[in-house]
């Protein structure tokens, strides 16, 4: 299935990507996806769909089975292409909030703006600090992870990837880890860059989120773009049946 981003330049190009797993297991399936810059693209779909597949292959943390992934003019899936240069631009948060946990906050975040973007430590920090504010945690920055939330963690992350200046953030899931009662602190950080006009992709259950930040709504399943548009739409008037069961099971 192809869908065309809207006006505007893409900054993500997919076509044809499929990844296969010991040549057997389908994760994705012939996904074609654009993603136009400042553009919010939200992925749903049940548990081993192939969300956090595709979103990994952006970066080329798994490599395509076919297809090609192309990132602000680079395809990703060229061997030629330097990919360090590449994932310079893309940032990305996980589930899990892969701090160092020797590392103070800040050492966390100015580590790779030191070794990738070859800042002076002077630099770095003034970055990182700035970042910490945004996310809304500058006090933390001499704090070791062990001794923040989780929540906390999660916001030094996004700082960390935003302390590199990106033009691209990825996000795989990054409340399943969290709390309950700390999944809001983490989404209204995201809901700020949504409103500073950042190119996001996201895959998340919280579908408050999906409603409040998507420009498209893409539901996935069985490694499949099963549906896509305008959050509102594809919530109201599901056109699939097999997106209308979804939604039923979660939904209600």
């Amino acid at each position: 299935m192809t869908s065309d981003a809207g006006p505007g330049a893409n900054m993500i190009s997919i076509r044809g990507l499929t990844k296969t797993f010991d040549k057997t297991i389908h994760a994705v399936r012939n996904v074609d996806l654009d993603v136009a810059e400042g553009e919010v693209v939200v992925i749903v779909g049940p548990s081993g769909s192939g969300k956090s597949t595709i979103l990994r292959c952006i970066n080329l943390l798994e490599i395509p089975t076919e297809g090609t992934v192309e990132v602000d003019g680079f395809e990703v899936t060229d061997p030629r292409t330097d990919i360090d240069r590449v994932r310079a631009e893309v940032g990305m948060v996980f589930q899990q909030f892969n701090l160092f946990p020797h590392l103070t906050v800040m050492e966390n975040i100015t580590l790779a703006q030191r070794k990738v973007r070859d800042r002076s430590r002077g630099e770095a920090r003034e970055m990182g600090m700035r970042q910490l504010v945004h996310v809304g945690i500058p006090e933390k920055a001499d704090a070791y992870p062990r001794q923040l939330s989780g929540g906390q963690q999660q916001r030094v992350a996004i700082a960390r990837a935003l302390a590199m200046e990106p033009k691209v953030m990825l996000f795989d899931e990054p409340t399943s880890a969290l709390d309950p009662e700390m999944v809001k602190e983490v989404l209204d950080v995201m809901l700020e860059l949504v409103s500073e006009g950042m190119t996001m992709v996201v895959v998340t259950h919280e579908m408050g989120f999906a409603r409040a930040a998507a420009d498209r709504l893409v539901f996935i399943d069985e490694g499949e773009i099963v549906e896509i548009g305008p959050p509102d739409e594809v919530f109201a008037n599901p056109a699939q049946e097999r997106t209308r069961a979804f939604f039923d099971k979660i939904l209600y």
